[in-house]
């Protein structure tokens, strides 16, 4: 995540840190540190629920999950040209046993070498591994905030492992993964950006891999169909990228998503395939992140929707109201039910105010279901959406179905006519 956030003020009503703090998904405190906030039980449901959506679409789209440590010698990062072009973004080294190690500012030196830790053969291409991972940023603490720009970073990364010919249909699927994704999650970008080597000594040598990474990124997006602005000086120092851009309430832009063309480090770890001719090969590299770093993507919902997440994202997803005491237990029983069908279930009972403000306290639940005296005697509940929508009572089984199935379909429509 390159892109600096200027450093205008925040609209309140759209400011992810006074919302996060409000809503109690996040906080910070000055003994942990500028950069490095935690997660408080609310936040840490909506951050469950996204990681658990990404690596949901990324097996179904044919990735296979690893886990690699956070550490890695510091000859790796030399290896993979980090630590010439990248060091100024990375921590000091740590010296462990006589060895240096150090806090990784990426997954890919990891993925190249479990690709490497066997030989591979043409059979298994493209090969897909994906991680959400921790990595590590020297960010300067004047452009450190909220959530959008941390120092410890939970990424969600992947590299697909293909032969040349494979790369443009491997970039489409990315970009495709990426539009699936922000549809689910009510996310619109500003542009697409080709982001291309600019002037200086920041990216590595070789201009006939550069012109021929560009050249397979062009081609996917414009297979894609997918109108994009090229931009000079804001490609990764191995490749250019494809960055998906979003903006804030005040036009700030920065970038979630990425698909990268690597050309640079299989040759620098090496990486090879046995091709159908018996032969040794080279594979390229497609980095690609769906929601870029969890912190960033978490931000950005919050802002987007005011707190009123997706109704599968939501920290709660459904309220119990009983209109007296004398409902407790029913409404208890009911939120029981829920919880047993999956669905995230608190019951809001009466000694927390009355009927209509409790309704209100629960504004951005989804779905909100009361049981008065006549619900309770007829086994239903009825029914309040929270965009104001009302239905008569309904059986208790009903509902519940009906809201696990909308929840299931990961969609924005909490109730399909």
């Amino acid at each position: 995540m390159h892109d600096a956030m200027h450093a205008a003020p925040h609209d309140a009503m759209h400011d992810h840190r006074s919302l996060g703090r409000e809503l109690e998904l996040f906080d910070t405190d000055p003994l942990i540190g500028a950069g490095l906030p935690y997660w408080l039980p609310a936040g840490a449901t909506v951050r469950h629920a996204l990681e658990e959506y990404v690596r949901d679409i990324e097996r179904h789209a044919g990735y296979q999950h690893v886990y690699s440590p956070v550490l890695g010698k510091r000859e790796l990062y030399e290896i993979s040209g980090h630590w010439a072009h990248y060091r100024d973004d990375m921590y000091p080294p740590i010296d462990v046993g006589g060895e240096q190690a150090v806090l990784r500012p990426s997954l890919c030196p990891h993925h190249a070498l479990i690709y490497r830790s066997r030989s591979r053969s043409y059979r298994e291409l493209p090969l897909r591994m994906a991680e959400l991972g921790g990595m590590y940023r020297s960010e300067l603490s004047g452009v450190l905030g909220g959530l959008t720009r941390v120092r410890a970073i939970q990424l969600n990364d992947a590299h697909v492992f293909c032969a040349p010919e494979q790369v443009v249909d491997e970039v489409r699927g990315a970009l495709d993964l990426i539009g699936r994704a922000y549809a689910a999650l009510g996310i619109t970008p500003a542009r697409y950006r080709l982001s291309l080597p600019g002037a200086g000594q920041k990216y590595a040598a070789a201009p006939e891999p550069w012109r021929r990474a560009t050249e397979l990124l062009v081609e996917a997006l414009e297979r894609s169909g997918i109108a994009y602005e090229a931009e000079p000086g804001e490609a990764a120092f191995y490749g250019p990228k494809i960055d998906v851009q979003i903006a804030d309430a005040a036009g700030r832009e920065s970038t979630l998503s990425t698909v990268q063309v690597d050309f640079h480090q299989p040759e620098r770890f090496d990486l090879r395939y046995v091709g159908a001719d018996g032969a040794k090969h080279r594979p390229v590299m497609v980095h690609r992140s769906v929601i870029g770093s969890v912190e960033r993507a978490v931000a950005h919902l919050i802002e987007v929707h005011g707190g009123a997440f997706p109704g599968w994202l939501a920290p709660v997803q459904l309220v119990v109201l009983p209109v007296t005491d004398a409902e407790v237990d029913r409404a208890r029983e009911v939120a029981r039910q829920c919880l047993e069908r999956g669905l995230r279930a608190e019951v809001a009972e009466p000694d927390r105010g009355t009927l209509g403000a409790r309704v209100r306290q629960a504004r951005l639940v989804p779905y909100q279901v009361v049981i008065g005296a006549s619900e309770a005697a007829a086994g239903q509940l009825a029914v309040r959406l929270r965009d104001g929508r009302r239905f008569a009572a309904q059986p208790v089984d009903a509902v519940i179905d009906r809201v696990v199935a909308a929840v299931a379909a990961r969609g924005a429509e909490l109730w399909a006519a």
